[in-house]
């Protein structure tokens, strides 16, 4: 769309706002009437190790949200001479799973337990195999069964729990609701009803029975919704918290608030059955659509729903890109003491190409980023860790190749069991977040790790802010009966360009010997943790 055609769709209130809160920022864009992003507004945050556990604090959350979109409505200000006042739309999106419990005075009781945290393995265990279905550590019903497990004071005090998007949503519009694929991630879903399954609500209730506690589970629980159902309106005190000028009005509808999961699938157009993405970022997850449930359990994988409640199985590896960061900002550093001046892209570009000049084998270098623990390799908590023989190659081609690989080598682990061991055929997989934003370099490593092509669009690096968008964007103009994947093939994806990039068979057997050494090197990654994490 030209200009003038994006000032009428922002004078007309029809331009849709999508935010998400991930775990180095929170984002906000805007979109028009084509679904293109016009306007942005970013806030960096980071978490905090606080009493051993990962946390943001609550005014980190306002704050950060009111100064995205600040900057989005200078940016709207710049660009189109035009003040926002009225949207057609807003969605919240963040990352997933994580523990925030209040009182029946709306009061946090413990600061927030972010998905990073690794501390409820015995709770998860437990649920697990009451459940007989998989319930990871990072999951909220696993937060909350260890709180009591714990004997943590504040149990018998919550009125309400909720992950930090169904927070947020919760604040602007007054309404406890979860979108269903955020919702999954507190409590299993029954893919037949898209609510919390029944039969395993009754057990928890059991097993905390004698407990004595003044709540229910689904009563705690927020209600779950899908993608396109009505979840709520801007409220007064909601359009205050949101944007500080006032020039914001009430009343604006939103869609059920999702997490970064869900997002992904939407802005990858990943939510037909044999459709999968793989995000890369502060942690890396892959999503594939189930076509039938898999054969059997299993503990390294989850299995978790499109926000329109088809189920999906889901490998989530808690580190990926954090310490390659570290040693880029290094290297950054150190490019800045000899007067070497490069933007944050020359540099990530000029270390993330150098890996492919890598030997096979990376030179016999390892890499371990677990700046958290990994469940799905047994590493508990986290300690990272770089690990070379005296004979082996080091050089910085090697280095990069070595952390590029390590990035990924959870992820791996977890896609291999769907791939190979349950022999899932993927019919397209696409990739979004940091990893890819060096074109080729990830992608490549990627396709090689899963031993398929993977195809990266030209929206990539917009990720999950723009995924909510369209998800917001969705519940406020889909025709009836219009389809969530009906929506986004016709209306969003349809003539998008992308590059697909095929695996090189040099590249997969690099990564499977790497893999095979990474896998034995894990003894030492465990005593590392047990000396020093």
């Amino acid at each position: 769309m030209n200009r003038a055609d994006n000032i009428s769709c922002i004078e007309q209130g029809r331009a849709v706002l999508g935010v998400e809160f991930g775990s180095t920022r929170i984002k906000a864009v805007l979109i028009n009437d084509a679904h293109e992003p016009i306007a942005a507004g970013n806030y960096e945050w980071e978490n905090q190790l606080v009493n051993g556990l990962w946390t943001y604090s609550l005014d980190d959350v306002w704050n950060g949200l009111r100064d995205a979109y600040s900057k989005l409505r200078k940016d709207v200000m710049d660009q189109f001479g035009v003040k926002l006042t009225r949207l057609g739309a807003i969605g919240i999106s963040a990352m997933m799973h994580g523990y925030l419990p209040f009182d029946k005075e709306d009061r946090l009781l413990v600061p927030f337990r972010t998905w990073r945290n690794t501390n409820a393995a015995a709770a998860a265990a437990v649920l697990t195999k009451l459940f007989e279905h998989n319930i990871p550590v990072r999951w909220s019903i696993s937060h909350l069964y260890q709180a009591i497990l714990n004997g943590e004071e504040h149990v018998p005090q919550i009125s309400f729990f909720t992950t930090l998007a169904g927070y947020v949503h919760w604040q602007l519009t007054g309404e406890k609701v979860l979108g269903v694929g955020d919702a999954v991630g507190m409590f299993p879903i029954d893919a037949d009803s898209n609510d919390y399954v029944g039969r395993m609500v009754d057990q928890f209730d059991e097993l905390v029975r004698e407990k004595g506690y003044p709540w229910k589970l689904y009563d705690i629980l927020p209600r779950v919704l899908t993608a396109g159902e009505p979840a709520g309106k801007l409220t007064e005190k909601g359009a205050r918290l949101l944007d500080e000028s006032g020039d914001l009005e009430s009343g604006i509808p939103f869609c059920p608030a999702e997490g970064d999961i869900g997002t992904g699938m939407v802005a990858t157009n990943s939510v037909a059955a044999g459709t999968g993405n793989i995000s890369a970022g502060t942690s890396a997850f892959a999503m594939i659509v189930l076509e039938k449930p898999l054969s059997k359990l299993h503990t390294e994988i989850d299995i978790v729903t499109t926000p329109s409640g088809k189920p999906a199985a889901c490998v989530h590896g808690n580190n990926c890109t954090s310490d390659l960061n570290a040693w880029v900002h290094l290297f950054g550093e150190y490019a800045a003491m000899l007067g070497v001046e490069q933007t944050k892209d020359e540099l990530y570009g000029r270390l993330f190409r150098k890996a492919l000049e890598a030997e096979p084998g990376c030179g016999d270098l390892l890499s371990y980023n677990f700046y958290a623990g990994e469940t799905i390799v047994d590493v508990d908590p986290g300690c990272p860790l770089f690990v070379r023989r005296p004979d082996s190659h080091f050089n910085l081609a090697n280095f990069m190749r070595s952390n590029l690989h390590g990035a990924l080598a959870v992820m791996k682990i977890g896609m291999d069991i769907l791939l190979v061991d349950e022999g899932i055929r993927i019919r397209r997989m696409f990739g979004h977040g940091g990893l890819f934003k060096t074109k080729e370099v990830g992608q490549r490593i990627m396709a090689a790790a899963i031993n398929a092509p993977v195809s990266v669009m030209e929206t990539a690096g917009e990720g999950g802010a723009w995924g909510i968008a369209l998800l917001a964007a969705y519940e406020a103009y889909k025709a009836p009966g219009e389809a969530l994947e009906d929506y986004l093939e016709a209306r969003v994806f349809s003539g998008m360009p992308s590059i697909e990039i095929q695996p090189d068979p040099r590249d997969v057997k690099d990564f499977e010997q790497y893999i095979e050494r990474f896998r034995v090197g894990l003894e030492t990654e465990r005593a590392a943790v047990k000396a020093f994490g």
